[in-house]
């Protein structure tokens, strides 16, 4: 390149490295005619208020939600029951839309009450010690027994004393529970008793008949000496879902009970059913249950 070529470029630049002059700026802290401008690294920060809304409980539910658990219908359909009155909640009319329910709340459809959970069937067979209870101030109690069997509010139908032993039922299901404690139907328990003496003949045939204490009737299904033992050992069947009613029987009649083991309780057996393990019921012997 010649010398008068180099020198006739000098006056223009290549534009590399080079900063031109500009009266406007790329806005990070620059100012313009409008006024300030800033990009989205720089933006003034907003304060943030304080959220007035209260947190929400996790052991509340949204009745539509709860009625659509239960079963019954959608929770658009439920957003329709509530609103023309046909849902309650512990006793009262509930019409508000998002209306929230704890679990253990008495929500009733129509009158019936539902549950949102679904439904279990836990039968164990007790061992000695173990108080037929839901309280936690009772020591240990059969709720310890069935801790991992379910999720559901499972509670025991009938009571055995402490140290009874046999089949119990738990159940989240109403409508089976009722079947239970009917006071005109219920459902059949057979008990095998152990006395502290033999019990005579004409006790025996007293309790079969019936008999009246206290202006009521006391009355058993079926009562047999078990075969092959002594006659202080007695298989009693009764609908009374109660454990003091045994008692009641044979304090009448002066004896003292020993030993009572829950052997069946309507169809439902201790087949392959060690004490103290617990098994959900089948779907035929569900069935079985609700058809009783």
């Amino acid at each position: 390149m010649s010398r008068q070529q180099g020198r006739s470029g000098k006056g223009k630049s290549s534009g590399r490295g080079q900063n031109k002059p500009t009266n406007k700026q790329s806005g990070r802290g620059g100012d313009n005619a409008k006024g300030k401008k800033f990009t989205r690294g720089n933006a003034p920060v907003k304060k943030r208020t304080p959220s007035t809304a209260k947190p929400s409980n996790p052991d509340e539910i949204r009745l539509n939600k709860y009625i659509a658990n239960s079963g019954i219908c959608s929770r658009r359909d439920a957003d329709m029951h509530i609103s023309v009155g046909s849902v309650t909640v512990n006793g009262k009319v509930v019409t508000e839309m998002g209306y929230k329910v704890k679990l253990e709340d008495d929500v009733r459809f129509d009158g019936a009450r539902i549950n949102p959970e679904k439904k279990e069937y836990v039968l164990l067979n007790k061992p000695k010690g173990f108080a037929t209870t839901t309280s936690e101030s009772k020591g240990r109690t059969v709720m310890d027994l069935v801790a991992n069997a379910s999720n559901a509010r499972i509670k025991p139908i009938g009571r055995l004393g402490r140290n009874s032993t046999g089949l119990l039922l738990f159940t989240n299901d109403d409508t089976v529970v009722k079947k239970f404690t009917n006071s005109k139907s219920g459902v059949s328990r057979l008990f095998e008793i152990e006395l502290d003496k033999n019990l005579k003949y004409d006790d025996f045939k007293k309790i079969q008949d019936g008999f009246k204490t206290e202006g009521k009737l006391v009355a058993v299904e079926e009562i047999s000496y078990i075969e092959g033992e002594s006659k202080n050992k007695i298989g009693l069947k009764i609908k009374n879902t109660g454990n003091t009613i045994l008692h009641t029987i044979f304090d009448y009649f002066k004896y003292d009970i020993i030993r009572v083991d829950c052997v069946q309780i309507a169809h439902l057996t201790k087949k392959d059913l060690p004490r103290g393990h617990w098994k959900h019921l089948t779907q035929q012997e569900v069935n079985t249950l609700q058809m009783l």
